[in-house]
């Protein structure tokens, strides 16, 4: 499955507000064609920085996982996680 991966290790501070984030990102993230592969499920942390909560979405390309990013629908709700959680969110390009 060619594409690009986006990771991201969140914690949480205000779960209201982070919640408000959830609700608006997913639709987002589905229409710039993105999919959830893993959402807060269980881990094991092997070694870095633990976070209690991870992400891993899959888009068909690098360059639609950053313009999703980008975009006013994901902006509009990443003003709800700001300052309502410490997240580090990187996109990954997948092998060929």
């Amino acid at each position: 499955m060619p594409g690009a991966y986006w990771i991201a290790h969140v914690t949480v501070t205000d779960a209201e507000a982070y919640g408000k984030y959830a609700e608006l990102a997913g639709p987002a993230i589905a229409a710039a064609g993105g999919k959830f592969l893993a959402r807060g499920a269980r881990f094991v942390q092997l070694e870095g920085r633990e976070r209690p909560r991870n992400v891993l979405a899959w888009f068909p390309s690098l360059e639609a996982a950053v313009a999703c990013y980008n975009g006013p629908a994901y902006q509009a709700a990443l003003a709800h996680a700001k300052g309502a959680a410490e997240r580090e969110l990187l996109v990954v390009e997948a092998m060929e």
